[in-house]
């Protein structure tokens, strides 16, 4: 991958989801595409790969996206991360869990694609 690619992981554990989303974003042709499809799996990525964004589900099974959000966030080596949770469910209730957790930003599913772009393209500015 050429070096001036911005880094995005996706942590879902829903398989067309990250077929989907992974799809989209080598489709619009800025991004390197990393994907997990667990939480573990996702934190273990985020450390060996340090991405530029983290697309984030809220609900996993074996880790839910909020503790991965307070785990990465209150790392030395991945705390710079931005992060947008990635999920079905932007209640007020589950933002201000995601806020308390220190995710940047949210990014509802469904979603369309130009969409997604423009989203995370304005979360990569904040870097």
């Amino acid at each position: 991958m050429a070096e001036n690619l911005k880094k995005i992981l996706i942590i879902d554990d829903q398989e067309d989801i990250l077929d989907f989303t992974s799809l989209v974003l080598k489709e619009y042709g800025h991004f390197e595409v990393i994907c997990a499809n667990s939480g573990m799996d996702g934190i273990d990525k985020a450390a060996k790969y340090l991405p530029d964004l983290i697309l984030l589900d809220t609900w996993m099974p074996d880790i839910d996206g909020h503790e991965i959000c307070h785990k990465l966030k209150n790392s030395k080596k991945t705390s710079h991360i931005k992060i947008a949770m990635f999920t079905a469910a932007v209640t007020e209730k589950e933002k201000k869990k995601s806020l308390e957790n220190l995710a940047d930003a949210f990014i509802e599913k469904p979603f369309a694609p130009d969409e997604l772009i423009k989203k995370i393209n304005e979360i990569l500015k904040m870097i």
